[in-house]
This record gives structure tokens, C-alpha cells and sequence, in this order.
């Protein structure tokens, strides 16, 4: 039986970083990466760069389309493709191959090496191997070489240690002149052979955790209230027996249960001591974890600090309605949703809340840092987008109207269509989360050959969050409808109304959604102000992303979309446009313009309509680049959507396309290219960000 290898660290370890010591080792086999898929070739001199072309502009809809259709083949054929991550019960590859470094010597590479290893491996080995780097030094003689040939198995075999294998022959051989001369010859007076290290490597078995324990000290030990922490530390230890050892799985193994720890009541959790005792001939890996809970934290009062035109109180109110109160065990995720609420609410352009653990644990003060935002904001905004063309704003926002102490906005939009100006007055927040919130909209909007201009006011109050939003308001709306080619304009319509809004969000990440879903309701009752007739509406959105052929290597989503609106009323004419719907455009149906479905007109365009109903699926798919999830998706999408003022009036309108994402740290860049059914014409959409 061989000599067991133990990692082990013995000193203390805290919840930032975990770092261990390696007798007889000589560099940290954990800095090194995971080797990527990756297929064996010859590092080729690297050709110029084409010159650009240009393409015409209407070909522009026929490349997105081919674009999509290479990215799903693509990722298809990645998904078909053997795995290159190494498992358990696998050795090696079924046939090793050949990696050739600098095919031709030059003044800074004055040898080449040629190195035989099972795929993937080869080509990893030879990036990271010492001997590697160290080539292309310029001075670098035939002292310096064999000295690097000596030290070169002992690199080797470290880095193959940190993917799991902990018994590989590994074989190197040098041949050729020496590199000190330059433009050395033959006996026949021919230029010699450079000079060659050809290194052969057999990784051997890979080594399997046996066993794992996890040992704890510390009043997490005895801690009633800890019971449930101290299951899911062994319930979700990462590394099981079976499993493929590797360094990096071990030290994110480590870490996970010590986040596992130290977010919930035991902040100063450490590592006292942690132990991969390797056994290189049964190919075993035997682990041990010991963890140190610390004291058991409680929050206390609450410090603000930075604060300047704000309250103290103001900035507390906050940190409550996040869930931080005094007497409440420690815990991060509350710590971080008070940091979150902080920055959502506008007022700061930075905010830090942390618990002051060196006070007594049983009331650690809660410290609340904040730079507060300037008072007023100015903002002019230049864009465009296929469904609203080119836009031009002006935004003015006064953060503390003097004598009021409220929020004032102020905007001004143009688009192609639509010219929009908007204020809004919003209160502080009160300690139930709740502001009263007074706003007035001037808008003329043109749709087809029809032009509506509308004028509304609304009063009430809103609880905003990430999670749960919540809006109770009176509104008075007024609209009137002309064409103004035919010179015909109808009666202005007008209401007052009171809605109910409620949006709720589960999704994993509010920017770039993968899992998760949100469904918004709104629920409203009015009376029109010429007829004096009662109407109601509601209306209902639902998202979701759903997985999609998890049993794949390369699994894809599903999203899907639907909404829904009516409104009842015993003459639906005298309901203002703004309260009824109209449908089409990105985020509706794609393959149409935007507000372009809705009940068509003798006289042509089309009016809003009583009844809403739109669904939409779409199947995303990641592009997988060398084995790897890239941050560009492909989309297949289908869309139906229809307005009327009958259900039995209701006809669908489709609208079928492909797509590109981009997950951008912002949100999804989405290029979608859209062929709308009864339109028979394709029409391109793009839009940045995801809102629900």
C-alpha cells in the first residue's frame, strides 16, 4: 500500500477564505481551474483580421434568421456531444492525443513540446504546465531546461491532484540540439532539429470520496433553535461518498457549509480545521470538516450613520419594514434585504447595513451606513426602438420638495407616435410601508390613421417591493378619439374610477429570470360621467419560466405568457379608450406594431376593445461554447393575441419567430424576428431589460 497524501489546515479559518497547507507540495494545486471540453490542436500563428463588409440593409432580417438558426444547431450539436467532465467510475478516455507547442522555434521559444494525454486534459495540462510558461523565456539556456525537467513531473502531478487523479505515470523525454547554440548544423551541414520534450501522461483512476464527516463546537451544539441549521449543514454537504474529488469541489464544499453556518445566528463561524486524507492506491479520498459556531447574535438598536437631510428615522423605518428588529436572531438575507430596500428607495446612492459583532451578542447594534443621493436630478434621454421609433425625454426629479417634504417627478417623452407628459407627487413612507401618491398624465397618441388624446388624475396610496407590490387609487380618465384624414371625431368619453392593484414576484433573479414566475391582478369600478353608467374591469398577467428537458446534458426553459382582460358595461362606447385595451408589439404579440390588434373600424385603424386575451410560448436555449454555458440564448417563440368587444368577436392573431438573448448584467438583450400570420409580413423587435 502507497503512502497516503492528506491535505490539511490547521489554522484558523474565517468565513471570507479558507486556505490549507500542503506538505510536500509545492505550489496550491487549488488555484488552478477546472479543465474546460476542449479539443487538442496546434497553436496556429493567428491570421489577420478580414476586412469588414458591408451588408444592405435588407438583408439585415435574413441574417438575424440565419444567426438563430446557426445558434440552435449549434447548441444542438454541443448537447449531442460526449461530456468532457470527468465522472466516477471512468479512468481515462478511451484514446489519448497529441498537443504540439510552437511547430516552428523562434528567438523567444527555442524548443517545442509535444505532449500525449487523454482529451481533455492535454490541452489543459499544457496551459497551465510550468513548463509551458516558462518556454518563451528569451534567455532560457540548456541549464535552465533540464532544470525544468526535473522539477516538471512534480508540476504535473499537482495539477492532475487538483482534477482527482492521485496516481499518474507520467513519462518525459528531451531530443534534438541544444537550444544555447543558434542556427546549430548537422553532421551534413543541414540546420540541426530543434530541440523536443515530448511528455506522455497516463491521470490513472480518479480518486472518489469514501467518506465525510462534519464536526461541530460551539453553542451551535447545544442550541435548541439551531436543530434545523444543524440537519441542513449535513443535508446539504456538497461532496458525498461516490463523488469525484477534486480540490475545487472541496474547497466550495467548505465554504457552502460555512456560509451554511455563519448566515443564520452565528456570524464569526470558522474553520478550525479541515483534512482530505488521500489514499493514491485505493484511488480514495477520506474528508473531514470541523467548524467553530461562535456566539449566537441577536440584533440590537439600530445606528445610522451618513445621513444628512433624512431623518434617522426615516432611514430606521426602512430597515424594519425589511424585517430587521431588534431581539430577532442574526440573519444575513434580512441584513441584505434592509441594504436592498435602502437603495430602491432612491434617496442614497450607496447604502452598507452590517451587524457590529464586537459588541455583546445578545444585542449587537445594527449599523446602518448611507450616502445620500442629490437632492434634484436632471435627465435627458436619447433612444429608439423598432416598436416606438426614435424617442427624445427630459426627466426633472426633486427628491425633497421644500415644505412638503415630498417626491416630485416630472417627464417629458416624444416618440413617433406617442407624446407624453407626466407628473407625480409621492409621499414618505409610513411605517406599514404604505405613500400616498397624487399624479396627472397629458397624452396624444396616434395609431394608425386615429389620434387619441387623453387627459388623467390619479390620488391614492402604494406599498412598493421586489416581491409584493401593492396599489389602492382613484383615477379620472378622458378621451377622445379623431381622424383626422376623414375629419371625424368622436364624443370625448370620461370616468371616475377605483382600482385595486396587486403584483407579486417569485422569480430567481429579477434581471436575467431563468426559474420562478409573477402574476400581477388589477380590479377596478367606475362610473361613466356623461351617461352616468357603471362599468368594471379587471385585468391579469401571468410569466413563468419553467425547465424544459432536465434530463438533457444542455437543459433548455420554457416562458410562458398570458393576459387577460375585460371590461363590463352595458355600453362599452362610452367607456374611455384608456381603460380599455388594445394588444400587439414586443412584450404582446410580436409580429405586429404595437397597439395594432384591436377592433377594427369601417373607416379604417382600430378602436380598443372590451376584451383581451394574449398567450404566448417561447423556448429558450443556452448556446454551449467548447462545453461551456455561454451568455447567448436562442429562442423559438410562438404568439396569440385578440381583442374585441363580444367573445364571440374574439379571433386570434399569431405571430411565430425565432431569437437571440444576451444576458447582460442589466437584463436580457433580446433580438427577436417575428413573421405575424394574418399581417404575412415580417417585422423585427429588440428590447433591453426585464420588467414584470
Amino acid at each position: 500500500m502507497g503512502r497516503a497524501v492528506k491535505f490539511t489546515a490547521s489554522a484558523s479559518e474565517g468565513n471570507h477564505a479558507c486556505r490549507e497547507s500542503r506538505a510536500g507540495w509545492r505550489r496550491t494545486a487549488g488555484s488552478r481551474a477546472r479543465p474546460p471540453a476542449m479539443t487538442p490542436t496546434i497553436r496556429p500563428a493567428l491570421p489577420d483580421p478580414p476586412r469588414a463588409s458591408r451588408w444592405p440593409a435588407r438583408a439585415a432580417a435574413l441574417l438575424l434568421a440565419c444567426l438563430a438558426g446557426v445558434g440552435s444547431a449549434w447548441a444542438q450539436q454541443a448537447a449531442d456531444a460526449p461530456d468532457s467532465t470527468p465522472r466516477a467510475g471512468s479512468s481515462t478516455a478511451s484514446a489519448a492525443s497529441t498537443i504540439n507547442a510552437a511547430a516552428a522555434p523562434t528567438a523567444r521559444t527555442p524548443f517545442r513540446i509535444e505532449l500525449i494525454a487523454p482529451a481533455p486534459l492535454d490541452a489543459w495540462l499544457l496551459r497551465h504546465a510550468e513548463l509551458e510558461r516558462l518556454r518563451t523565456l528569451p534567455d532560457l539556456g540548456d541549464t535552465e531546461l533540464e532544470r525544468l525537467l526535473l522539477t516538471a513531473p512534480a508540476d504535473l502531478r499537482q495539477l492532475l491532484a487538483s482534477q482527482g487523479y492521485f496516481s499518474p505515470r507520467i513519462t518525459i523525454e528531451r531530443s534534438g540540439g541544444s537550444i544555447d547554440a543558434k542556427d546549430a548544423k548537422d553532421s551534413t551541414g543541414a540546420t540541426a532539429a530543434p530541440a523536443l520534450v515530448r511528455i506522455e501522461v497516463e491521470p490513472g483512476p480518479l480518486a472518489q470520496v469514501a467518506d465525510w464527516q462534519i464536526l461541530l463546537s460551539g453553542p451551535v451544539l447545544d442550541d435548541p433553535a439551531a436543530a434545523e441549521q444543524r440537519a441542513a449543514l449535513q443535508e446539504g454537504w456538497k461532496l458525498t461518498a461516490g463523488q469525484v474529488f477534486t480540490q475545487q469541489g472541496w474547497d466550495d464544499a467548505k465554504q457552502a457549509a460555512l456560509r451554511g453556518l455563519s448566515r443564520l445566528r452565528y456570524p464569526e463561524a470558522r474553520i478550525t480545521h479541515s483534512l482530505a486524507d488521500i489514499d493514491p492506491d485505493r484511488h480514495q479520498a477520506h474528508l473531514r470538516l470541523e467548524l467553530d459556531s461562535g456566539p449566537a447574535y441577536r440584533f440590537g438598536p439600530l445606528q445610522v450613520q451618513g445621513s444628512e437631510r433624512y431623518e434617522p428615522e426615516t432611514i430606521q423605518r426602512l430597515v424594519r419594514l425589511a424585517g430587521v428588529e431588534p431581539g430577532l436572531d442574526y440573519d444575513e438575507r434580512l441584513l441584505q434585504a434592509a441594504q436592498q430596500r435602502l437603495l430602491d428607495s432612491g434617496d442614497f446612492e450607496s447604502a452598507f447595513v452590517r451587524l457590529d459583532t464586537s459588541a455583546d451578542p445578545a444585542a449587537a447594534p445594527v449599523q446602518a451606513s448611507v450616502r445620500e443621493a442629490k437632492q434634484q436630478k436632471l435627465v435627458i434621454g436619447v433612444g429608439a426602438s423598432t416598436d416606438s421609433g426614435a424617442r427624445l425625454s427630459l426627466e426633472h426629479l426633486h427628491r425633497r420638495v421644500p415644505g412638503l417634504d415630498w417626491r416630485a417627478a416630472t417627464k417629458l417623452q416624444l416618440e413617433r407616435d406617442t407624446r407624453t407628459l407626466n407628473g407625480a407627487l409621492d409621499s414618505p413612507i409610513d411605517e406599514r410601508g404604505w405613500r400616498w401618491n397624487l399624479a396627472a398624465q397629458l397624452q396624444r397618441q396616434q395609431d394608425g390613421p386615429l389620434v387619441t388624446s387623453s387627459q388623467q388624475l390619479r390620488a391614492g396610496r402604494s406599498q412598493g417591493g421586489r416581491q409584493l407590490e401593492r396599489q389602492l387609487y382613484a383615477q379620472y380618465d378622458r378621451a377622445s378619439t379623431q381622424d383626422p384624414a376623414l375629419a371625424v371625431q368622436d364624443d370625448a368619453a370620461a370616468s371616475l374610477s377605483a382600482h385595486y392593484g396587486w403584483t407579486r414576484r417569485a422569480f430567481d433573479d429579477l434581471y436575467n429570470p431563468t426559474r420562478g414566475q409573477g402574476l400581477a391582478l388589477e380590479l377596478g369600478a367606475g362610473l361613466t360621467l356623461a351617461q352616468r353608467q357603471p362599468y368594471l374591469r379587471a385585468r391579469a398577467r401571468w410569466q413563468a419560466y419553467r425547465p424544459a428537458f432536465e434530463s438533457s446534458d444542455r437543459p433548455s426553459r420554457w416562458a410562458l405568457r398570458l393576459e387577460g382582460g375585460t371590461v363590463w358595461s352595458r355600453d362599452g362606447d362610452n367607456v374611455p379608450a384608456t381603460q380599455r385595451f388594445l394588444a400587439g408589439g414586443e412584450g404582446s404579440v410580436r409580429g405586429y406594431g404595437l397597439r395594432e390588434i384591436g377592433v377594427p373600424r369601417a373607416q379604417g385603424g382600430v378602436d380598443p376593445g372590451l376584451l383581451l386575451t394574449i398567450a404566448s410560448l417561447e423556448w429558450q436555449r443556452p448556446v454551449w461554447i467548447d462545453g461551456r454555458r455561454s451568455d447567448w440564448e436562442t429562442a423559438l417563440f410562438v404568439d396569440a393575441g385578440a381583442v374585441a368587444n363580444h367573445s364571440r368577436a374574439l379571433s386570434p392573431q399569431v405571430g411565430i419567430g425565432v431569437g437571440l438573448r444576451y444576458r447582460s448584467p442589466v437584463g436580457p438583450l433580446q433580438v427577436d424576428l417575428a413573421y405575424g400570420v394574418e399581417r404575412q409580413a415580417l417585422r423585427l423587435h429588440m428590447s433591453v431589460g426585464f420588467a414584470f
